[in-house]
């Protein structure tokens, strides 16, 4: 069988609790904090269980997803899914469907968290075969507990600082604090990774952080506390860190990293796959191919991997892409062959209406458009509206992250149609469920352009970014221009949301949603979103803390502003 290169293949349980509160022995046959890690080896099991974490963070119960939450948050797209799909629905009006809804994003971020405490403890007592090789494993360590705290301060504000392994119950911190933490923990990513250019780090690396995915996510997280909190520099644990000093970070990776864009934008997504490219004219048409998954994607810094061993019979059933399944058409008589090349799911975040003729109305001649959205009266004339009751429908969905198929025969010459990993990865499972693995790209070097347009306030990075799309460069930077951008470029990547909270647009952004029409079940109707702007206004944007959570503590968590009304129950 051919096997998709994945650094987190298996789930380690690192880090088990010492044996005094079971037995008063040493122990002699298994690893727990007493004896391991101790060699590079186990260093890097460690580290491996770790980035095991993103991708838990992304098969959760409740679509309790740190990429799909920010989706359905944003104003281009709306809840979806069936009318028994209250978390979905209640999410898109920023309200609640039960008093955990988001339990598992906070559970699985301080998953990450301990583990990142618990190896930066032990790194005094392990024995590496060099400094280098030290300071991989620390560099990458300090970035992912950055980014576990990322995840959780842009979903629920302030939250719990916690630096140790040892057990506490610590009340939330200050932004300040937390964020002290972050841009500490990214400056030392910064300095101990290597400045290995893309281009010579070897496909078995592809999932680890590198020095230009930290620069690059220093960027991210200080646009996002300067912005929110309206701050000119954002505090580490001995000084500040400046614009000025971001932006050396990022035309350092510009100058230095190797990554690019990739000449064309619709070769990022896995319709430009080869098996579904003949049957799908709009690949054929323009000729496109996918730079896929396995280390052709020179503008992707930081993503997370899945793999193609999902089953329902092993405990490696979370590592396929929900993200694809969520997002992909209800399944009906008839879907699989009349949605082609979009395979099918459980049809969550359909595609507003206004985005698309925001988009058409600033940029018709955008190539991203088509490359991000179909049109189904376009693209495909049969399909079927309603599918399995679906809600929220409007006859867009999007091409970024979705389940893809293709056209084949099975073994008795039959023609069938299938998702494109089932010909890539023969012994995949068939099952729509479990077969979806295109790999999550969380940053992208899209990004580090715009971003350094943004902070600079020039036109360079922007027009990169335009030329790459068939448009014509702009004179002179505004925000609008800037965000417009970034709205285009991103769409469907889980950006958008946290943009529009940091430029503090987020209530009027959504309050356009109201009254645009949908279908419910094939009865016509319209989005009912007449208090989303208060509901910005009272939340601030950040979620519920988990009552569970709230309750551990004895109450020393405070739940969030807007979280606590009798009124804010969807129902």
């Amino acid at each position: 069988m051919r096997t998709k290169n994945i650094l987190i293949g298996s789930l380690l349980i690192l880090f088990m609790t010492g044996c005094n509160d079971f037995l008063n022995t040493e122990n002699l046959t298994e690893k727990d904090s007493s004896n391991f890690p101790t060699t590079e080896s186990d260093a890097e099991e460690s580290l491996t269980g770790i980035y095991s974490i993103l991708r838990e963070m992304t098969t959760n119960d409740e679509e309790q997803n740190i990429f799909i939450v920010p989706e359905i948050l944003s104003d281009d797209r709306f809840g979806g899914g069936g009318p028994d799909d209250t978390y979905m629905h209640a999410l898109d009006h920023l309200k609640k469907s039960s008093n955990n809804m988001f339990s598992d994003i906070w559970k699985e971020n301080y998953k990450g968290i301990y583990r990142c405490n618990s190896l930066l403890e032990a790194m005094d007592k392990i024995t590496f075969d060099s400094d280098d090789s030290k300071n991989q494993i620390k560099g990458e360590t300090y970035f992912m507990r950055a980014y576990f705290y990322f995840n959780l301060c842009k979903t629920f504000g302030k939250v719990p600082l916690i630096t140790t392994s040892v057990s506490g119950n610590a009340a939330q911190a200050k932004p300040a604090e937390l964020y002290a933490l972050m841009g500490t923990d990214m400056q030392k990513a910064i300095s101990l990774l290597p400045s290995t250019n893309y281009n010579d780090i070897s496909t078995s690396r592809l999932g680890h952080v590198t020095k230009w995915a930290a620069e690059a996510m220093m960027a991210r997280i200080y646009l996002f506390y300067a912005g929110y909190y309206e701050q000119t520099s954002m505090p580490t644990d001995d000084g500040t860190i400046s614009s000025d000093e971001v932006v050396a970070d990022l035309e350092d990776c510009m100058k230095n990293s190797g990554h690019k864009l990739v000449p064309d934008f619709r070769n990022l997504w896995p319709y430009a796959n080869k098996y579904t490219k003949a049957d799908y004219p709009y690949s054929e048409d323009n000729d496109l191919s996918w730079v896929g998954d396995e280390g052709g994607n020179y503008e992707s810094m930081f993503e997370i991997r899945y793999s193609a061993t999902a089953s329902w019979d092993n405990s490696d059933s979370y590592s396929n892409n929900e993200v694809d399944l969520y997002f992909s058409p209800r399944e009906t008589d008839g879907s699989v062959e009349n949605n082609f090349p979009l395979g099918i799911g459980w049809g969550c975040g359909t595609i507003n209406p206004t985005m698309v003729s925001d988009w058409k109305a600033a940029e018709a001649n955008d190539i991203r458009f088509k490359a991000s959205i179909l049109n189904t009266t376009d693209e495909a004339p049969d399909y079927v509206w309603g599918a399995d009751k679906q809600y929220n429908e409007t006859g867009y969905w999007e091409k970024k992250y979705v389940a893809i198929n293709a056209k084949t025969t099975d073994n008795s010459g039959d023609d069938v149609i299938e998702n494109y990993s089932c010909l890539e990865y023969p012994d995949i499972s068939t099952d729509y469920q479990l077969n979806n693995i295109q790999d999550i790209v969380v940053i992208r070097y899209a990004d580090v352009l715009l971003m350094y347009s943004e902070l600079t306030k020039t036109v360079d990075g922007i027009n990169q970014v335009r030329a790459r799309a068939g448009l014509n460069p702009i004179a002179a930077y505004t925000d609008k221009a800037l965000r417009n951008e970034r709205r285009w470029e991103f769409a469907f990547e889980g950006l958008r949301w946290y943009d529009l909270l940091r430029w503090h647009i987020a209530g009027d952004a959504l309050a356009k949603q109201d009254g645009v029409a949908v279908e419910n079940n094939l009865e016509s109707t319209t989005m009912d979103m007449s208090d989303i702007k208060q509901r910005v206004t009272d939340t601030g944007g950040f979620l519920q803390i988990p009552l569970t959570q709230i309750s551990l503590s004895n109450n020393v968590l405070v739940q969030n502003a807007g979280w606590t009304a009798d009124d804010i129950s969807y129902e």
